[in-house]
């Protein structure tokens, strides 16, 4: 899943947020992402993905796009089955839909029910979800392929077993080669590994570090994250940061070190951003740029991508 540039680099899938009042600007970023030969849009659920993948299958005409991701407890699988069929008949084939079970944190600031066993049992729901979709097809249609969001190894397991391709969120690169391993050789043409990377452009790397800061500083609190990289080699900045929260500190960004927000994001000159996704392709995981500009809004920081690859 890559497309090359003018210059022969692989140019990177885009994470795209549709934004209230200017959801049209973000669909003609899309569609220059499209003409541009981008590897692919990822629709976040904090924009309304399933909405922004609708208007996406006529807002764009070739590039693949895919929710990154949509939670389950979002929407019962009968329910969903329908509307992704939908999408993907529409889109001529472009569409994928990637699927997480979130967090704990979130499912219950949703307000659903925290005994609920998406909470307890992940694995298990995730399997169960996956196969009532598919279950659901004689009545919904065609699904489009599945990815699951696998952060850590069992769910990894879990994508490898009933699903088509598997996303990370805020991966460490470093840990990256010891799971794509655990794929036992399978190309990335027949199952999809893909990293959304939060990304900003700018030779300042203090500058852009601390806009990573904040942005990091949503998913230290997430347990499930903080666990992820202890496993991947960050233990003593994750046992730092929960004694923090132990302690009620909300303020973490000081034990964030630049050593662990350079492996986990992206900052740099352009070339160096061009760099790090080429690194992650011949990882055999397509990077999604997550893009924040240390100069504006996603608008500004989209096309601070966009001129890395003119």
């Amino acid at each position: 899943m890559s497309s090359p540039s003018a210059s022969g680099q692989r140019l990177p899938a885009l994470s795209l947020i549709s934004v209230p009042r200017k959801r049209q600007a973000i669909l003609d970023l899309a569609a220059e992402a499209d003409a541009r030969g981008f590897a692919g849009i990822a629709c976040p659920s904090v924009g309304g993905s399933m909405a922004f993948a609708v208007s996406l299958a006529t807002a764009t005409s070739s590039i693949p796009f895919f929710t990154a991701i949509q939670p389950t407890f979002l929407s019962v699988a009968r329910e969903l089955g329908p509307t992704v069929s939908h999408i993907h008949e529409l889109s001529g084939g472009r569409f994928r839909l990637g699927l997480g079970v979130s967090h704990a944190p979130m499912v219950v600031r949703f307000g659903d029910d925290p005994e609920l066993s998406i909470v307890h049992h992940p694995l298990a729901e995730m399997r169960q979800y996956v196969e009532a979709l598919r279950a659901g097809t004689g009545f919904s249609g065609e699904l489009p392929p599945i990815w699951l969001a696998a952060l850590r190894d069992k769910m990894l397991n879990v994508a490898i077993d009933v699903a088509d391709g598997a996303l990370w969120a805020n991966a460490a690169r470093s840990n990256l080669p010891k799971q794509v391993a655990r794929l036992g050789g399978r190309r990335p043409d027949t199952f999809p590994l893909l990293n959304m990377i939060p990304t900003v452009i700018d030779s300042d790397l203090d500058a852009a570090r601390a806009i990573h800061r904040r942005t990091m500083g949503t998913y230290v609190v997430l347990p499930n994250y903080r666990n992820y990289w202890k496993e991947a080699g960050w233990e003593a900045e994750m046992l730092a940061i929960e004694a923090a929260i132990a302690a009620g500190e909300r303020d973490h960004t000081a034990l964030m070190t630049d050593a662990w927000i350079d492996d986990v994001t992206a900052s740099g000159p352009p070339k160096r951003i061009a760099e790090i996704f080429e690194e992650s392709y011949d990882a055999g995981v397509t990077p999604i740029a997550v893009m924040s500009s240390t100069t504006g809004g996603q608008v500004k920081a989209v096309q601070e991508l966009f001129s890395v690859y003119d």
